[in-house]
């Protein structure tokens, strides 16, 4: 049997799987407003769902130890090295139907960078950040009535189409400067609950989460395989109006499993043939994720550094 490539072994260990879910209405107080619209057909009475809180303690150990990858050598298919990265919240915006009741005082998020939107080539450790503010606030609808603000003064998806904005964030750091995703997400939480306490359902079309990667390290360390220090972006939609697309059908101990696979994706340091195997379909895959990616951010008028970064090193 032919065994997969590097790429797909890659997607496959980083797409979250997540308890799914089934509660009544009255979970979410009862109000189908409160609820974002469930697809044709489904009871209407009954909605499906992930939990957030799910989400975030899927990348735990991730964090502690990062995802363990099997590659395979691109000259030697028999020798197989494991590859560790760490995941890191790259970016994420949280639409939900209604407006949000925000139980603190807005405040502001900031991480101090240098005066460029951009990194040095010549390291993954070099300086990266924006001009001053170094994140999206988190934000109601009163501050963004009408439409998706990319902080850079262009606009996207209307307010109607995208829900009411309960948060969002953009991480400028350079990735040595970063802490691993649970643990970032676990310090946000503090200040804005809705991260916990949110589920997809209550999510618009228009949410996503991008997860960075960067290496660690590799077992057998001693291999020196040329590709090792490729870096990935995973795109995901976290909304159950695509649950369709998303349930996975697989089950586990307590009932059925949400798989959500990456929509787009953005690589650096994609160095040899270790991540596009001769003979596949890997460059066309590459290709249509990293459009897709472009295509979604343009599609929300969302400004992403790292997907930025990402873009102008690849091109060099």
């Amino acid at each position: 049997m032919k065994s997969s490539s590097n790429l797909e072994a890659f997607l496959q260990a980083a797409t979250p799987l997540l308890p799914w879910r089934s509660s009544t209405m009255e979970r979410f107080q009862g109000a189908p407003s409160s609820v974002w619209q469930q697809p044709d057909g489904k009871n209407k009475d009954a909605v499906e769902y992930f939990a957030l809180s799910d989400l975030w303690e899927h990348y735990a150990e991730s964090s502690a130890y990062g995802l363990a990858v099997p590659v395979r050598d691109a000259g030697d298919r028999a020798v197989v090295t494991t590859m560790h990265f760490v995941p890191y919240l790259s970016a994420v915006q949280l639409y939900t139907a209604t407006k949000a009741h925000l139980s603190h005082p807005r405040r502001h998020l900031q991480v101090q960078g240098s005066k460029t939107d951009s990194w040095s080539d010549d390291s993954v450790g070099d300086r990266f950040a924006g001009s001053g503010s170094s994140s999206w606030d988190a934000a109601s609808d009163e501050d963004d009535s009408s439409s998706t603000y990319d902080g850079n003064g262009s606009t996207g998806v209307s307010a109607k189409q995208s829900g009411y904005l309960n948060f969002q964030y953009r991480e400028w750091d350079s990735p040595y400067e970063r802490v691993p995703l649970a643990h970032k997400v676990a310090e946000l939480a503090q200040d804005y609950p809705c991260l916990m306490s949110l589920s997809s359902a209550e999510l618009s079309p228009s949410n996503w989460m991008f997860v960075a990667w960067y290496p660690i390290y590799h077992i057998p360390a001693h291999v020196n395989l040329r590709g090792t220090s490729a870096c990935f972006l995973t795109y995901h939609s976290i909304s159950s109006v695509f649950q369709d697309n998303i349930h996975s059908g697989l089950v586990h101990d307590e009932g059925e499993i949400a798989a959500l696979s990456p929509f787009g994706l953005a690589t650096y340091r994609m160095q040899g043939d270790l991540w596009k195997r001769s003979g596949s379909s890997d460059h066309r895959r590459l290709s249509e994720l990293h459009w897709a990616a472009a295509s979604w951010l343009k599609q929300v008028g969302a400004h992403h550094p790292d997907f930025t970064f990402f873009t102008s090193s690849h091109r060099r």
